[in-house]
């Protein structure tokens, strides 16, 4: 069985929030701008509490910024 991958939005609402930088992001949300890279190239999955913090600083749901697709057989 494969398990879906977990996607993100991230780079669109940085660059719909004013271009926000990475850094920016990071700091907003207590983590290092790699972190933040590594979320938004889908190579780390972020805790709960990261998540959330992060649409929060976007003000949207948790499922507008995290969505899980199917990996293709």
């Amino acid at each position: 069985m494969r398990w879906p991958t977990l996607q993100n939005q991230i780079r669109r609402l940085r660059f719909d929030h004013n271009e926000m930088t990475q850094q920016e992001l990071a700091d907003h949300v207590g983590v290092s701008r790699q972190t933040i890279v590594a979320i938004e190239a889908a190579k780390y999955s972020p805790s709960l509490e990261l998540a959330f913090k992060i649409a929060w600083v976007f003000k949207k749901p948790l499922e507008e910024v995290f969505q899980y697709q199917s990996q293709k057989k």
